[in-house]
């Protein structure tokens, strides 16, 4: 032996590496192995027909060495086995390959027609067949078979049924020698041998076993167990024996694969196999010690007996709950310790975050190591942490920051854990839900739900939605699978998917999702756990059945009798009722499972018949048992008489068909043992924690519509029915009995009793998982998917046992990880989905790019071959029978399959419920579920079970597939067919079909509903009908009201449609959506949805659709839809506009738009064309100081500036220059400056800007360039204030357009508006959007202005290229100057892409799936230079920032868009306040939006100007405001949230147009690179005008109130004549003539023009009449009220002003002053984002006044307003950044408006009113409330409320303060010393102000005010700094009458800045005669400080008192 050893060691040593050298040593060492093993004889122990030889063998066992360690000695054969080194990693043992190559040994055994001749038969059978048995049960069966006493004819019956007619030659041998065979079998095996020890040998394992024969006994008459009791060992010969063994253990080579000794893990709990050993291909198996085998007349039995238990360890102790902390102690309430599975899994379970594989069996309490792992992820998010503080008193649990996952196999399942889970963990307030088919979540339900239980398929569902819940998957911190063995199963392939999709997002994320599969004991458990990536030595536990609470003895029924016979049959229900009375009469009850509901009942009058004929039913009898008489109460209540009747014989039925209450109660009556014998389905097994001393599987075909037939039952329903069985605390064993047929017996020991490896199932469905990846959007190249399938089990299986997958050696020796066949795997697939149109596949990059079916594909789990079928099959113009036929073609039905004895209630179900035309006879399978599918809908009562069962399988199935064919025909725009599929969907779902009543699906009597069909009204002539109508129509008074309230509760929208053309072949299309139905909760639920789209008349095809989802809390609100169409010529009639309920049966409603009046303009595109002139140096300016500034940017102008320069620097013509965003319009701007400055020397320059941003920098700008010129220039927005004397002193005003046009309205009494020559407009094309009025005002005021002053101002207009820009130049006045250039001219050429995403996506999913495009698109465009991405909304900027995070990290080098070295990261990083920011740029990514504080803006900008970093991800306002160009520019989504429509609108396409203009750096790139991400359906628009240009159209026509309003206040309309003639100036006036179809008109003759302008005017002065701003004269005359005037001044709206005045009262309280100030229609358009009405709420309850006050909805603006204003008051924190910003903005109108309502109430005259108007601004100013102590809102100190420690608590009272006592004053308020200067010197700057009356005439008073305390600076600027911009000194100063509480006259006060504070203000009022004589008083008022003001009281007047009126008069 050692001779042959060392011969195989050298052979191996000098191998080479080549396939056959590999082979050859390999052979080489099994032959060594064998030889050496061939020495050693060893005794397998055997129990034959239950008599046992186990005691002699093991009491000499004994003598040695303990039990186990060589457990009984077994032959060469079995040692061989033992020798596969079963430490823990079965993977060694069990995939080895092992080749046997003794083709000699074949032959001579075939001759003898053995048991070998037969299983080397049957593999060369399955070499060359495509029969999937594996060779265990072939040969088994055929053994079975052949053994058997049956006829011959039986016998080639059941061979034929077996082996199929592909090996004849084998079948008639078998026929022909059938009794040779039996014979050779019984003789070898001593009579079915193989199936009492389940062993089957290959032929190397026989080769050996003969030699070991030959040398113990050379007679071959000897039976079999005759020479095993021969060849009993003494001691010696034993030791000596296994000395051989292991020496030859010690010397022996490895082979290729069997390298190793395998490792032993710390936690993997098993005895030895004992005979349980498996070999290379698992086919080699036996069962433990003790198994008997007795054949009895009508069966086989098997008995596996219980295992003994193990006893502890030495040290090993079970962990005592009382030890753990709070949240463990609490949860395991009523347990005294974990058990001994728990005990041992918790170091790891609950401490720890590893992920964990365990392995146990049934009933050992897995479902508490969930547990644990569930309290871990909850301590992980507690405050403070139970593992630092474990006895805390309390802890607070973070429960939005995680989501915990638990898959369970079976939805009964998961509402039993839901109820385990949620019980337990209810007092920490743990919500746990389900989420399966059954029970789905609505988003708020998921928002507040921690623990999701769910199904694989649920699971997998939802996370490969790229428009699913994103944020659920990204919270998932724990992911529990339970039963993860199912990988074997059909479904393993879902299981795979979604773990693979989870441990990817880990690694991608870099975020710790922790896996624990759950498991039953299974032999190649380390194969699972690298699947589930645990560590081996960690997370793996494995527990032997001797861990089982109860052991369970196993018994195995093999029944005799063919398969599926009558005569089988019978002998299992016979075998059944023989267990069932033997458990009875050992007193157990006992669980009966069968395999259908039907079957439940069937069973018990079976067993109730054969006992009654045995006469045992007394054994069966409860009433002794002294609960029966309550019971038998109980029963009786039941409407269930089946139930009542055998519940008298101590029997009872369980199954989901039965009531609940039913269930429950027979549930407790089995567990209070008044039920002996309990029959039901798996569902209890798993859905009920139901155990019984014994349990029966009588039978294991179930029937599987999936599969349209009977299929064995399942491994895991199995073991799970098994575990079952056994009470703890009652029973010492559990007993299981599996009654299958004989030739199904040896399948199932050997998979109950884990014996084959599990393998992968995933290489099936490989195609449909790769698309769903794609489709996410996580595999997106060849080599992605290649590396997606290495976290698949199928890899981990395919490197362990290569040649299941047909794979071979030479394979795996080229290719280890195999890569190659990874390769070819994913490139077949994805060929394939290419090939159906799934996916665009191109070869030669390797990319992927998913399509919308393949999308649909995934979201809905359809099938590729589905597609294929579809695709094949759709048409357009499709009916209902088209699409039902379609339906029944579907791959998901391939399966099932028409049966003979199904064909009679087939044709009746056609006959009878069929409305629709069947495609197919009754005998095919598409025939048949298309008759299913309608007999289904029609609600027809099956009788046949498979046929219930495989319709309610077509039913679900058919409900999906025609929601996916419904967006397909949505996607490819076939309206006709889109209708139709809809209502077959609805129809299914409903169960009715769409020519059926709509008030069919209200609970109303058939009868009345079959009226209603029969008269043929719709609902939609109903709504009309009242009550006693409706009554009447029925002929049923009484359901009048009824009737009537359904049909307002059916969802109903009405649309008005307005349709605008902007080309010619381009029109607009605005809905105005009107729910009209009332809302029904127990409906309707939380929201409708409803499908919208327009088609045309004539093909009807889709031109727009969109998906309209109405929620409750917006059912009474005016929705708005805009959107653009396409129009070819020639003209439709007209279009459809329909809208159709996505759940509601019927037609929706319909609105037709008529073409008849529409007048489409004409297409007028004007473009210029570069001049080929040679470029300008800029020494043409011919100014030496003007050349200097641009000489050190550049020498000569380039062609665009070139061209322009002449029009522009030497003559005074208006100009429009259109070009394209960086082309250099700025500088030619400065051109038409220069040329200002050169004409008209003292003039001024406005440059208008519409955003303040571009105004920033602007002034940035040429503060820096043009300052050398000496030109003054000022800033003037809502920002800055400067003074009147700075502004009359600057060159060049740059401002806003509101702005301007507040200073122009008043420009009569302003010199320095009269001054201006030059009036540039950047950005002229915003015309188009809601501010484009103001410039139409400023263009018309200008020219206005001009004319009466006698001055020209010149006008330059700067836009994009756009396609109407012969109007705009017209009415700028432009004659010689319209330059109009296209994008082509752009000084750094452009590349654009435009991509288009899947339509009707939610937003934040439609963004998410635009982050991993983006990211490739950066790698692909711009891999080193800097990129620029814009995004909507600043938290789209944080959430791509973490996306693109994650996918650097996946990269090789994570850190690839960082340009700086470590040290000057954390130099940066140091000064960074945002941690999102902070993050991002540790990666190279910064992100810019408003929500920054400023420095880290200005930071950000830095950086990646100078390239530090290469990737900005930034909101639009970057565009607009800061000049960072890039060389990509990526725009990811052209949609953003609008809070005014509550909805997400799509950008303007200014918007984009400018963020394009960022791309390409001149003097940097040579192309710059524009990528546009949006939806699919706008992809048209964007190529169309992001080419050409938009055509500018007016939106005065919108509010022209206001505007009229202004002209109005300022003289310059007096009558309507005025405002025509004023409109004839406009932009408007001009479009109205060139697209009056935009407009609304019908005709373009000039009376309609007429019409249409007066119709505007008379509206506009109506309005302005209504709120109190206008009088009409008598002589059609309009005068301007104080209001107006009021209102034009401070720039607020006339609505503004019409709120006030209807609500202002004298006596207002503080918050109704909020609340005024709230309303203000200058809040309209702020902000309110996706979800902040749910801040909105929470900020709500922390402030001192409700939103729910100003009775509005949460998300109104003026709510927010109104909340913002309180938490600035109450100076609380903001609870998102996004606030502080809009605060900012509130604060900003909040003082202009409070300003007009003093001046609106000063005018009425009220007193307190005014007071109180100017408490809340002094409030605002401070930031503290009306009645805080007004000193704590100085320095040091927080604003509280007024107490009585301090004395002085108005202001005036610190007049009479020394310095001595502000000190003590400072003590009192306990003024921190750091503090203590700055607050004394605001305190002694605090303007106390004393009155004086200079002198006092009749028709003048004059006043002195003077200023008692120097102020804080020259500027006489305010202590406020809270308030975002400084505030200077300013009084209101009154003269009033006290006891009227009445205002008499007012004045507005300011000091001028830098005058002396020592010189007194001089106030003069003019008195008018009726306020002569009177006495009055004077009340000063700062408009600054609370309680500050100066009183004079006793002023007398001239004359008497008389009407009152108030002069406001700026000083």
């Amino acid at each position: 032996m050692a001779a042959n050893v060392a011969s195989a060691i050298e052979s191996q040593s000098k191998a080479n590496t080549s396939v056959e050298a590999l082979q050859s040593s390999f052979l080489a060492q099994i032959k060594a192995m064998q030889d050496a093993l061939s020495q050693i004889k060893e005794l397998k122990l055997i129990e034959t027909h239950g008599q046992s030889i186990e005691a002699q063998i093991e009491e000499a066992a004994n003598e040695d060495l303990h039990q186990g360690t060589y457990e009984g000695f077994l032959s060469d054969s079995d040692y061989d086995t033992e020798y596969a080194y079963d430490g823990g990693d079965d993977s060694y043992g069990n995939d080895s390959s092992a080749t046997s190559a003794d083709e000699a040994e074949s032959g001579s055994s075939r001759a003898s027609h053995g048991r070998e001749w037969l299983m080397n038969r049957c593999l060369e059978y399955l070499s060359k067949t495509k029969n999937t048995m594996d060779i265990d049960e072939l040969s088994g069966t055929l053994e079975s078979i052949l053994t058997s006493k049956t006829s011959d004819i039986d016998l080639q019956s059941n061979i034929i049924d077996i082996l199929g007619y592909e090996d004849l030659d084998f079948v008639a041998e078998l026929i022909s020698n059938q009794s040779t065979i039996a014979d050779g079998l019984n003789t070898k095996a001593g009579g079915h041998n193989e199936l009492s020890q389940v062993r089957v040998t290959n032929k190397a394992d026989k080769k050996s076993k003969r030699k070991v024969a030959a040398k113990v006994d050379d007679d071959q008459n000897l039976s079999y167990d005759q020479q095993l009791r021969s060849r009993l060992l003494n001691k010696e010969e034993r030791q000596k024996r296994l000395d051989a063994a292991l020496k030859a253990r010690k010397v022996a080579p490895t082979g290729p694969i069997l390298d190793a000794q395998a490792e032993q893990y710390p936690h993997v709990y098993r005895t030895h196999d004992a005979g349980n050993t498996l070999s290379a291909f698992g086919n080699k198996y036996s069962l433990p010690v003790g198994t008997t085998r007795v054949t009895e007349d009508l069966y086989d039995e098997i008995t596996v007996p219980y295992p003994k238990h193990r006893p502890l360890k030495f040290g090993e102790n079970l962990v005592n709950v009382s030890d753990l902390d709070v949240i463990c102690k609490e949860t395991f309430k009523g347990y005294q310790t974990l058990n001994r599975v728990q005990s041992l899994v918790y170091p790891v379970a609950y401490r720890s975050n590893s992920n964990m594989l365990i392995c146990a069996p049934t009933g050992a309490g897995k479902t508490d190591v969930a547990m644990l792992t569930v309290l871990h992820t909850i301590s992980m998010h507690c405050t403070p942490s139970p593992f630092e503080e474990p006895n805390a008193d309390s802890y607070k649990i973070d429960k939005d920051e995680f989501k915990i996952v638990y898959v369970a196999p079976l939805k009964a399942l998961a509402a039993e854990i839901v109820e385990k889970l949620g019980s337990r963990l209810k007092w920490l307030g743990i919500s746990v839900k389900e989420l399966t088919g059954d029970m789905q979540l609505t988003r708020a339900e998921i928002n507040k739900t921690q623990i999701i239980v769910t199904t694989p398929e649920k699971w997998d569902v939802v996370t490969r939605k790229s428009n699913g819940d994103t944020d659920l998957v990204e919270k998932v911190k724990l992911l529990i699978i339970d039963e993860v063995h199912m990988l074997h199963d059909d479904r393993g392939a879902v299981i795979e998917s979604l773990v693979a999709r989870t441990l990817r997002q880990v690694e991608s994320t870099q975020s710790m999702i922790r896996i624990v599969g759950l498991s039953a004991t299974l032999p190649n458990f380390v194969d699972v756990a690298d699947f589930l990536k645990v560590d081996r030595r960690e997370g793996l536990f494995f527990f032997d059945a001797s861990f089982r609470p109860v052991p369970l003895e196993q018994h195995f029924l093999g029944i005799k009798g063919k398969a599926g016979s009558k005569q089988s049959q019978e002998n299992i229900d016979k075998v059944t009722y023989r267990k069932v009375v033997e458990m009875i009469q050992q007193g157990n009850q006992i669980m009966v499972f069968v395999h259908s509901r039907k079957d439940t009942m069937k069973t018990v009058k079976m067993l109730r018949e054969m006992a009654m004929s045995e006469g045992d039913m007394d054994l069966f009898d409860a009433t002794f048992h002294p609960k029966y008489r309550s019971a038998s109460a109980d029963m009786m209540r039941s409407k269930n008489k089946d139930i009542r009747d055998i519940f008298k014989d101590g029997m009872g039925v369980h199954h989901a068909g039965m009531l609940r209450a039913d269930r429950n109660l027979t549930e407790r009556l089995f567990t209070d043992g008044l039920i002996k014998v309990l029959c039901c389905t798996a569902t209890l097994a798993w859905g009920v924690n139901l155990p019984a001393a014994a349990v029966i599987i009588k039978g294991t075909q179930v029937y599987d519509a999936k599969k349209g037939g009977f299929t064995d039952l399942g491994i895991t329903d199995v073991i799970q029915i098994f575990g079952r069985a056994g009470r703890p605390q009652f029973e010492k064993f559990g007993t299981a009995f599996l009654c299958t047929t004989a030739d199904r017996l040896a399948h199932y020991i050997a998979t109950v009793t884990q014996q084959h490896p599990i393998e992968s199932r995933f290489e099936e469905r490989v195609v449909d998982n790769l698309n769903a990846e794609i489709a996410l959007g996580t595999v997106t190249t060849v080599d992605e998917g290649v590396q997606w399938l290495g976290y698949t089990y199928l890899y981990v299986r395919m490197r362990k046992n290569p040649m299941s997958y047909g794979i071979d050696w030479k394979q795996i020796e080229e290719d280890t990880f195999l890569g190659r066949r990874r390769r070819e795997l994913v490139v077949n697939a994805a060929r394939e989905l290419h090939k159906v149109q799934m996916i665009i596949f191109d070869e030669r990059t390797g990319a992927l790019t998913p399509k919308d079916v393949g999308r649909i594909a995934s979201d809905f789990y359809l099938l590729h071959n589905s597609i294929e079928i579809f695709n094949s099959m759709m048409r357009p113009a499709a009916t209902e029978a088209d699409i039902l036929a379609m339906l029944s073609c579907s791959g998901e039905f391939d399966g099932l399959k028409s049966r003979e004895e199904e064909s009679d209630e087939l044709t009746k179900l056609r006959n009878n419920y069929a409305p629709c035309q069947v495609a197919g006879t009754t005998d095919t399978s598409h025939g048949k579920i298309n008759i299913l599918l309608q007999a289904y809908i029609t609600r027809a009562n099956v009788d046949a079970f498979s046929l219930v069962s495989d319709m309610a399988y077509v039913a679900q199935n058919s409900a999906r597939i025609s929601r996916a064919l419904f967006l397909i025909a949505l996607n490819r725009r076939w309206g006709r067919l889109a209708l139709v599929v809809l209502s077959i969907c609805k129809a299914i779902d409903k169960r009715m079909w769409p020519f059926e009543h709509e008030l069919a699906q209200f609970n109303l009597p058939r009868n009345i509903i079959d009226i209603l069909e029969d008269k043929g009204i719709p609902i939609d002539e109903m709504r009309e009908m009242e009550a006693p109508e409706l009554g009447e129509l029925v002929h049923n008074r009484g359901l009048g009201n009824t009737i009537a309230r359904h049909v307002r509760n059916y969802p109903f929208l009405d649309i008005e449609c307005e349709v605008s053309p902007i080309l010619r072949n381009i029109l607009r299309v605005h809905l105005s959506i009107i729910p009209s139905f009332s809302w029904n909760d127990q409906l309707h639920g939380a929201a409708e949805s409803f499908w919208i789209w327009v088609e045309d008349s004539d093909e009807a095809t889709i031109l727009h659709s969109a998906r309209f989802i109405l929620s409750k809390r917006q059912r009474n609100e005016v929705h708005e839809m805009d959107f653009f169409i396409p129009l070819e010529d020639p003209l439709p009639s007209q279009i459809y506009v329909r809208s159709v309920s996505n759940t509601w049966v019927g037609p929706g409603t319909i609105s037709a738009v008529s073409f008849q009046h529409l007048i489409r303009p004409e297409n007028e595109n004007i473009q210029t064309k570069l001049l080929n002139l040679r470029p300008l140096p800029v020494t043409a300016l011919h100014n030496p100081v003007i050349e200097e500034i641009y000489q050190q940017k550049f020498n000569y102008f380039n062609p665009m500036q070139t061209t322009v320069f002449h029009c522009l620097y030497n003559t005074p013509s208006n100009v429009l220059l259109g070009s394209p965003t960086g082309s250099g319009k700025t500088v030619a701007a400065e051109l038409a400056i220069w040329w200002a400055f050169k004409t008209y020397p003292k003039s001024k320059v406005v440059y208008i800007a519409p955003m303040k941003a571009l105004v920033r920098e602007r002034v940035d700008d040429w503060s820096k360039r043009l300052g050398i010129s000496g030109k003054k220039i000022v800033e003037l927005t809502g920002d800055t204030a400067p003074d009147a004397r700075i502004i009359r002193q600057s060159d060049i005003i740059i401002t806003t357009p509101e702005k301007f046009d507040g200073i122009s309205r008043n420009w009569k009494t302003r010199k320095f508006v009269q001054d201006v020559s030059l009036v540039i407009m950047d950005e002229i094309h915003l015309l188009a959007s809601e501010r484009g009025p103001i410039l139409e005002m400023i263009v018309s005021r200008m020219n206005y202005m001009s004319t009466h002053t006698e001055r020209p101002v010149r006008l330059l207009g700067m836009s994009t290229a756009v396609a109407n820009a012969g109007d705009m130049a017209g009415w700028l006045g432009v004659k010689e100057g319209l330059f109009n250039f296209p994008q082509s001219i752009r000084p750094v050429p452009l590349e654009m892409y435009i991509d288009g995403f899947q339509d009707n996506t939610g937003f934040c999913p439609l963004m998410k799936s635009m982050n991993k495009p983006a990211f490739m698109a950066i790698k692909s465009h711009s891999p080193a230079k800097p990129a620029l991405i814009f995004v909507a909304s600043r938290r789209q900027t944080r959430l791509t920032a973490a996306d693109l995070i994650n996918f650097c990290g996946m990269e090789e080098n994570p850190k690839r868009f960082l340009l700086m070295d470590e040290d000057e990261l954390v130099m940066v990083l140091s000064r960074i306040k945002d941690d999102s920011l902070k993050l991002s740029l540790q990666f190279g990514i910064g992100q810019h939006h408003a929500g920054l504080v400023d420095g880290d803006r200005r930071l950000v900008q830095e950086l990646f100007e100078n390239n530090k970093i290469q990737v900005l991800i930034a909101t639009s306002t970057l565009a607009w405001g800061v000049n960072l160009p890039a060389h990509l520019v990526i725009i990811k989504g052209t949609q953003f949230f609008d809070g005014k429509i509550e909805a997400y609108k799509d950008m303007d396409l200014t918007d984009i147009l400018q963020m394009m203009g960022r791309a390409g750096r001149p003097a940097f790139d040579t192309s710059g690179v524009a990528i546009v991400f949006t939806q699919e359906s706008k992809k048209p628009f964007y190529k169309r005008f992001l080419h050409s240009g938009f055509p500018v159209e007016s939106s005065l026509h919108k509010d022209l109130d206001n505007h009229l309003g202004a002209e109005i206040a300022s003289g310059a309309v007096q009558s309507r004549q005025d405002a025509l003639d004023f409109l004839t100036c406009t932009y408007l006036f001009r479009r109205v003539h060139k697209n009056p179809s935009y407009y609304g008109l019908e005709g373009v003759e000039e009376e309609d023009l007429n019409d249409y302008l007066i119709s505007l005017v008379d509206k506009a002065i109506t309005e302005l009449e209504k709120s109190g701003c206008v009088k009409i004269t008598a002589d059609g005359g309009v005068l301007a009220t104080p209001f107006l005037r009021i209102g034009s001044n401070y720039y607020i709206s006339h609505k503004t002003v019409r709120n006030v005045l209807e609500k202002i009262k004298r006596d207002l309280l503080f918050e109704e002053c909020l609340q005024l100030l709230a309303e203000a229609s200058e809040y309209d358009l702020l902000p309110v984002r996706h979800n902040e009405d749910l801040v909105n709420v929470e900020l709500s309850k922390k402030l001192r006044f409700p939103g729910e006050m100003l009775e509005k909805v949460m998300w109104d603006p003026h709510v927010k307003a109104f909340l913002l204003i309180q938490a600035h008051l109450s100076r609380a924190e903001l609870p998102i950044t996004d606030y502080m910003q809009d605060m900012v903005s509130v604060l900003d109108q909040s003082i202009r408006v409070l300003q007009a309502y003093v001046d609106i109430s000063s005018e009425l005259g009220y007193l307190s009113a005014s007071k109180r108007f100017i408490q809340v601004m002094q409030a605002i100013k401070q930031a503290a409330w009306h009645d805080d102590n007004p000193l704590t809102a100085l320095p040091g100190l927080e604003p509280t409320p007024i107490t009585g420690s301090v004395k002085t608590r108005h202001l005036n009272g610190l007049g009479s303060l020394s310095a001595q006592d502000m000190n003590n004053l400072a003590n009192s308020l306990r003024v921190p010393r750091s503090s203590r200067q700055e607050f004394l010197k605001v305190m002694n700057s605090i303007p106390i102000m004393n009155l004086e009356i200079v002198s006092s005439e009749p028709q003048k008073l004059s006043i002195q005010v003077s200023r008692l305390r120097q102020p804080l600076n020259s500027e006489y600027k305010c202590y406020t700094p809270k308030f975002p911009k400084p505030q200077f000194e300013g009084w209101f100063l009154f003269l009033v009458n006290q006891t009227r509480d009445e205002i008499l006259l007012m004045k507005r006060l300011r000091p001028k800045p830098g005058a002396k504070w020592t010189v007194p203000i001089k106030v003069e009022f003019s008195i008018p005669a009726r306020l002569q004589g009177i006495k009055a008083s004077l009340v000063c008022v700062s408009d600054t400080y609370m309680t500050l003001e100066a009183k004079l009281a006793e002023v007398q007047l001239a004359i008497e008192e008389s009407e009152v009126q108030t002069i406001v008069k700026d000083v």
